[in-house]
């Protein structure tokens, strides 16, 4: 009797550890971020970023406002001045829009509509302001709605993350 058992429990045992590893695979949060969700936010924030330098670079600061912030966005520095939606961000566009920059994305999350990116921000001010280059540690906080993922916040602070360490 005993020999019956293991000889038809023997394919069921066979089984179990593929079964076990197809259930972790498919519950695990880590296959969706590592997926087609991330892939498309990190594209999506991609051509954001793209169109902030391109922006930067003809001096108009116009779609940064209009396409890449939220209405109500939330802007705080390392002064801890902070500035609420467009309208108060207006002015310190004004004054940087002149500057060269390029945006490189540290580490990122997504989860649905929402997510956040680390970055660092390299800015090159013009070279008749006499100022030396300098990066920013930033934190962009996104939102996607209409298909269209908005920045909704940042944070920055001088200084700039390990190129490779993420």
């Amino acid at each position: 009797m005993t020999l019956s058992i293991c000889t038809s429990v023997l394919p069921a045992r066979k089984l179990i550890v593929p079964i076990l590893l197809l259930c972790v695979w498919t519950m695990s949060p880590y296959r969706v971020h590592a997926g087609t969700a991330a892939e498309g936010f990190a594209e999506a924030t991609r051509k954001m970023y793209d169109m902030k330098e391109a922006a930067f670079a003809a001096n108009d600061y116009g779609p940064i406002l209009s396409e890449f912030y939220d209405e109500a966005v939330i802007s705080t520095g390392p002064d801890g001045v902070t500035h609420e939606g467009v309208d108060e961000l207006r002015p310190v566009y004004q004054e940087v829009i002149g500057a060269d920059v390029k945006i490189t994305s540290y580490r990122s999350f997504v989860k649905g509509e929402a997510g956040w990116d680390w970055v660092n921000f390299h800015v090159t001010p013009p070279a008749e302001s006499g100022e030396a280059p300098f990066t920013f540690k930033m934190l962009f906080l996104w939102e996607k709605k209409d298909g269209h993922w908005r920045s909704h916040g940042e944070m920055y602070v001088p200084g700039k993350f390990a190129e490779g360490k993420h």
